[in-house]
């Protein structure tokens, strides 16, 4: 059953601002707050670099796909997810019946910089491509930009906007009837039960 009010889920490429976006929307409207790709680690017991190091992006993707299943009937809650569980379509597809999507965007040059000044960033997030870092972003946002914007609800561009200003504009989205009749008009007729 489509509950926007109860689930947020938040997609888009790294450093689009997922997790801060997530843990503040979360407080503000006093729900959980999931982030796959930290769950996924505490579950692993290694970091992701680590997991794709020793068992290869195979088999990280599965390990996001069983964790992505499990968030389909989760409720009252944020979820930020990794940047290629969109990857996932079926799941997704599922996914995104059971509450409001939001695609958080940024520009190339924003995403590079904000990769470069996190810390975090060369030490828990592996390559995808073994390009460099501009290349690379560029590559995988042209793959996956299709399917952020078909698998999403409502877009937000992080590029020049505060974490606040990114909350607000979802809490007001979340206030709107009018939106949310739309986005629930959009849904198959036969919604998914949890």
């Amino acid at each position: 059953m489509f509950i926007p009010r109860r689930k947020i889920i938040l997609t888009g490429y790294r450093a689009t601002g997922k997790t801060l976006v997530g843990l503040m929307l979360a407080q503000h409207l006093h729900l959980d707050f999931i982030d796959m790709d930290e769950m996924l680690e505490v579950r692993a017991g290694q970091p992701i670099r680590q997991i794709v190091a020793q068992q290869g992006w195979g088999q990280f993707r599965l390990l996001e796909r069983d964790l992505l299943a499990e968030m389909v009937c989760r409720k009252d809650v944020v979820i930020s997810t990794g940047g290629g569980a969109i990857l996932h379509q079926e799941i997704w597809n599922l996914l995104r019946q059971t509450g409001l999507v939001v695609w958080l965007t940024a520009d190339i040059d924003t995403i590079c910089r904000r990769l470069a000044e996190d810390g975090k960033s060369t030490s828990q997030r592996p390559s995808l491509t073994d390009s460099d870092i501009y290349a690379e972003v560029a590559q995988v946002l042209a793959e996956r930009e299709p399917l952020y914007e078909k698998g999403s609800h409502l877009t937000v561009d992080t590029s020049n906007k505060t974490s606040g200003e990114i909350v607000h504009i979802i809490e007001t989205a979340l206030g709107d009837d009018a939106f949310l009749r739309t986005v629930e008009a959009s849904l198959p007729k036969n919604p998914i039960f949890c």
